[in-house]
């Protein structure tokens, strides 16, 4: 039986030469990781899901493309990244907008998501929680629409001064709520 620890290059040859029973043992060893992955990218379990499943179908489709002597895992978690973004994107177009507590920045990282990740976004939209109505509009118009200040006062019907301060109070009230994510653990251990 394999681990998540030793994925011998056996399976990864194996998939190339488009063994089905690869498949099945990439999933049992990666399916759930990937799917932490998707989640922290789309917030939905159920995205996540399909992210996963279409992450493994796609691929299934590569697998004659794909270089056995290469490691299985970075390659997984890139597809994955990849489609849950489409994922994500594709349900943001067909729903209309998705609220900004409910969004995440894609992550970087080829590696699954971990603990600490997945904290510090439940940090940031508790603190998006925290904010007024108004200040969380402006900036969910700002990073998720692409407006600039004009606009939004625009789309608002406000003053172009009233999305100014909101927006200056929205990213004040954040910095302070979110400070502890960004402290050196040595200082804050300190105090």
């Amino acid at each position: 039986m394999l681990t998540k620890s030793d994925c011998p290059r056996s399976l990864a040859a194996r998939f190339q030469q488009g063994d089905e029973q690869a498949i099945i043992e990439m999933h049992r060893l990666f399916a759930d990781s990937m799917f932490v992955t998707a989640f922290s990218l789309v917030g939905d379990r159920d995205l996540a899901g399909d992210a996963v499943q279409q992450a493994f179908i796609q691929a299934w489709r590569a697998a004659g493309r794909f270089d056995a002597t290469r490691d299985l895992k970075p390659w997984l978690y890139a597809i994955t990244r990849r489609t849950a973004i489409d994922v994500y994107r594709s349900t943001r177009r067909s729903m209309g907008n998705v609220p900004l507590d409910l969004v995440q920045e894609a992550s970087v990282s080829v590696e699954p998501q971990s603990f600490e990740v997945a904290w510090h976004t439940w940090q940031v939209r508790k603190g998006l929680g925290q904010l007024a109505a108004g200040e969380r509009e402006v900036l969910r118009l700002t990073y998720y629409e692409d407006m600039t200040q004009s606009e939004i006062s625009r789309h608002l019907k406000v003053p172009l001064g009233t999305v100014k301060s909101r927006s200056a109070r929205a990213h004040r009230k954040l910095a302070a709520l979110l400070a502890h994510l960004t402290e050196d653990p040595a200082a804050a251990a300190v105090r």
